[in-house]
């Protein structure tokens, strides 16, 4: 054999060996990466602190409304708990908000034609009756403006019932539901996105005429008026959206439980109308107009690999504790914390976590940190916007201006659905981040949360990021009774959490960011957004609508 053939047959035969020493630095990285993933789940599992944290959030605090004083004993609480279990630069981030808002004390009852203590709630935002008013009921369906002319002159000395009765509305399915495969494989759909400029439009429209009602019903003299539950069963919610100082309503405002309502509506139609009397201890607060988000964080080792964020929003509606919606998620985002920073993690990107405010009343919050930290919408010029108007408005601000920490953000992962148990990741229309967002999750599939998933999701705090072209994620969970009579309902306590299912979360929620803050590459990004032509350039708008 030839020397150079000799040769030749050497290196072939090493080629294996060389193949296995190269290969050597990311098989330890992947074993060091599940070996970390085990010190994760022990210490999520057995010495969990997500149900502690719950039940502070919502027995002891309790609802947790925009700006009132609960929300301000919340932000404190949470603040000192991060400080507590080790993370840095733990802070506040303020932005303009408007009136804080809470209940002292409320009481509707029927006084005739018999005395009945009635299921209601003042609606968020609306004055006091100062002290006890006692007057007839009037049934004054108004939806549109142009409805004030069929009861204008009618209403004086009236408590107006301006929803328009139903005959209830019994459930067709169970209320308590977990996902089966095939459920999340219907997820797994690009959704093409819709792009229609007139919707925003169409929404103030519908704000303008929250406004134009109260102005119209303290015109014509009324005492107060009731709304009508949206749920049967006794359930409330309490919803209002005139928060700006200068904006709030004038005329006290109720909301009764569906049953409570339909029976008055039936005795007014049946005749005489009935009297009720109605107790609205309510307070506002001006001390502070802004609301704030708390910020915590693992620091990183690399200054310059920027960071990935999880977050939940603090704040709820009052008819119930704000468990579900959102303590949940806010104490899974809090344990997660809790965990890595108890196993000692020193990951290479700095791991931020937020618990935004204002995320009931228009996603408020994380904008104000998109607009801080990520990048702007509009021009110079343009007006500024404030309240739900931001929120509507917002997505139809062009261009799009990154800001310098624009870049510095690599992903972003959002939990706001309930207790249930995380089953993956929406890719949120990303093809391109499902193989690495798959490998992130793989350590938890046999916990169920391995699914990646194309769908869109919205209406919380990724929303924003993602308008921006920044990777912004909501987690699959399973969705328990959330949408069937807990979300923004009286029934939102503490009794309504999952221990079990909240554990699994933190645990996963945590394994995901220490994945994607130690990833070689960072996630594959979207184009900063453009401003897109109308999807249906030829619809005509429905003024109705």
């Amino acid at each position: 054999m030839r020397p150079s053939l000799l040769a030749a047959v050497a290196a072939v035969a090493l080629l294996p060996a060389v193949a296995a020493v190269a290969l050597l630095p990311a098989a330890i990285a992947s074993a060091q990466d599940r070996s970390a993933a085990n010190r994760l789940i022990d210490e999520g599992m057995n010495h969990s602190q997500a149900m502690q944290t719950a039940q502070h959030l919502t027995d002891v605090i309790g609802p947790r409304m925009t700006n009132s004083p609960a929300m301000r004993t919340a932000e404190a609480w949470t603040a000192e708990q991060f400080a507590k279990w080790g993370l840095k630069n733990v802070h506040k981030e303020g932005f303009p908000f408007g009136r804080g808002w809470s209940i002292e004390r409320s009481s509707v009852r029927m006084v005739s034609p018999r005395p009945l203590q009635l299921t209601a709630i003042p609606i968020a935002w609306t004055p006091a009756t100062n002290g006890a008013v006692t007057a007839p009921v009037i049934v004054a369906p108004m939806k549109r403006e142009r409805d004030f002319d069929k009861w204008r002159g009618q209403l004086r000395g009236k408590i107006v019932m301006v929803t328009m009765p139903g005959t209830g509305d019994e459930p067709s399915s169970a209320p308590f539901r977990r996902l089966s495969g095939e459920d999340i494989a219907k997820l797994d759909v690009y959704v093409q996105p819709e792009h229609d400029p007139e919707s925003a439009d169409r929404r103030l429209k519908r704000l303008d005429f929250s406004q134009k009602l109260d102005a119209f019903l303290k015109a014509e003299g009324a005492v107060a008026y009731v709304t009508q539950s949206y749920r049967d069963g006794k359930l409330l919610h309490g919803e209002g959206y005139l928060f700006g100082r200068g904006e709030t309503p004038a005329v006290p405002g109720i909301e009764l439980a569906a049953e409570d309502y339909r029976r008055l509506a039936r005795l007014a139609k049946a005749g005489p109308a009935p009297t009720i009397e109605v107790l609205s201890d309510v307070r506002y607060d001006d001390s502070d107009v802004n609301a704030y988000n708390i910020i915590a964080e693992i620091p990183g080792t690399d200054p310059k690999a920027g960071y990935v964020m999880a977050g939940a929003h603090l704040d709820s509606w009052v008819a119930g504790d704000g468990a579900a919606d959102n303590a949940a998620g806010s104490a899974m985002v809090m344990e997660a914390a809790r965990i890595l920073a108890a196993t000692g993690q020193r990951p290479k990107r700095t791991i931020r976590f937020a618990l935004w405010s204002g995320e009931e009343q228009g996603i408020l919050g994380s904008m104000a940190y998109v607009e801080q930290h990520l990048a702007t919408r509009g021009r110079p010029g343009d007006a500024p916007q404030s309240g739900l108007k931001r929120y509507y408005g917002w997505t139809n601000r062009w261009p799009i201006t990154p800001k310098p920490g624009y870049a510095d953000l690599a992903a972003y992962f959002n939990i706001d659905n309930g207790s249930g148990k995380l089953r993956g990741l929406y890719a949120e229309n990303n093809p391109a981040a499902v193989p690495m967002l798959k490998e992130w999750l793989s350590p938890y599939a046999s916990m169920g949360a391995g699914n990646v998933v194309q769908r869109t999701t919205g209406g919380t705090d990724h929303v924003f990021m993602q308008a921006v072209g920044v990777q912004g994620f909501q987690f699959i969970q399973d969705p328990l009774d959330y949408g069937s009579r807990i979300h923004h309902s009286s029934a939102d306590t503490f009794d309504h959490l999952k221990g079990e299912d909240m554990r699994q979360a933190s645990v996963v929620l945590a394994g995901v960011l220490l994945a994607a803050a130690n990833a070689d590459k960072a996630l594959p990004r979207p184009p900063v957004p453009t401003q897109p032509a109308p999807t249906n350039p030829f619809a005509y708008t429905d003024t109705d609508d």
